[in-house]
């Protein structure tokens, strides 16, 4: 039981990350700064979400340390701190290709429409 615990544990960050990517605000996010530097305002027009939304995921995803800011002028510029973030943005979007998207039938985790 040691070892069973022992190699949970060590999952216990990536999990974690998967966690912080799981919502489908904070993934927008991520995959708009995958194209390029954005204020919030830009985000809030861009996706359509409310500015203390965006705020609000933008702080959690900092906060994991996916995320970094740059004051410019009033304003601050959000970018991907962790560039990586792409790739694992496009495997999954393989995976999701490969498997026909069936993981959003998944009574445990999907969202039927």
């Amino acid at each position: 039981a040691g070892d069973a615990q022992t190699g949970r544990a060590a999952l216990a960050p990536a999990a974690a990350l998967f966690r912080s990517l799981a919502d489908p605000a904070r993934l927008a996010i991520v995959q708009r700064l995958a194209d390029r530097p954005a204020r919030v305002v830009d985000l809030t027009a861009e996706l359509g979400l409310a500015q203390s939304t965006v705020s609000k995921h933008l702080a959690c995803l900092r906060d994991c340390g996916l995320v970094q800011s740059s004051p410019a002028g009033r304003a601050s510029v959000y970018s991907l701190a962790q560039p990586e973030l792409t790739g694992i943005l496009s495997a999954a979007e393989t995976v999701l290709a490969a498997t026909g998207n069936a993981v959003a039938l998944c009574p445990t985790y999907g969202h039927p429409r």
